[in-house]
């Protein structure tokens, strides 16, 4: 596995990071729907591409997963659902801890894999919000470390 911040963000990795996050989002996500699903997809290639710090981790050229870091707060990570438990995760999180100083994330609540990961990693909730960034009705927690 090759973790790498890619300053470069051509259509063919953003359609190969918008299919992991797809794959991602519906094994992890159970609580939003298929529409809600679709919805959200068609404003994360804009979310990926404009992200300060997008870090992917590879195999080869297959992404593994990746992480955006925006300002020390964890904008995204997402592992691909086949990849999942084999310390991905963890590897992209470390990067962005050594590299960028991170401090920060916000999971959905209901995202229980997400809240009990960062858990994991020494992150602390520290406010609860009733709905998302963008006003929906998603819980929201913020973490920090």
């Amino acid at each position: 596995m090759n973790i790498v911040e890619t300053k470069e963000r051509k259509r063919r990795l953003l359609k190969s990071l918008l299919n992991l996050w797809e794959r991602s989002v519906r094994a992890t996500h159970d609580f939003l729907d298929k529409r809600t699903i679709e919805e959200i997809k068609r404003f994360v290639p804009n979310i990926i591409s404009g992200v300060q710090h997008l870090i992917v981790a590879f195999d080869g050229d297959t992404p593994l997963g990746f992480i955006g870091v925006e300002n020390h707060e964890i904008d995204m990570l997402f592992v691909d659902d086949v990849q999942r438990g084999k310390g991905i995760g963890s590897a992209l999180l470390e990067y962005a801890l050594k590299e960028f100083d991170v401090n920060e994330v916000t999971v959905n609540e209901e995202n229980h894999y997400a809240h009990e990961f960062y858990l994991r990693k020494g992150f602390k909730d520290v406010e609860r919000k009733d709905r998302d960034e963008q006003g929906n009705c998603f819980p929201i927690i913020i973490m920090k470390r």
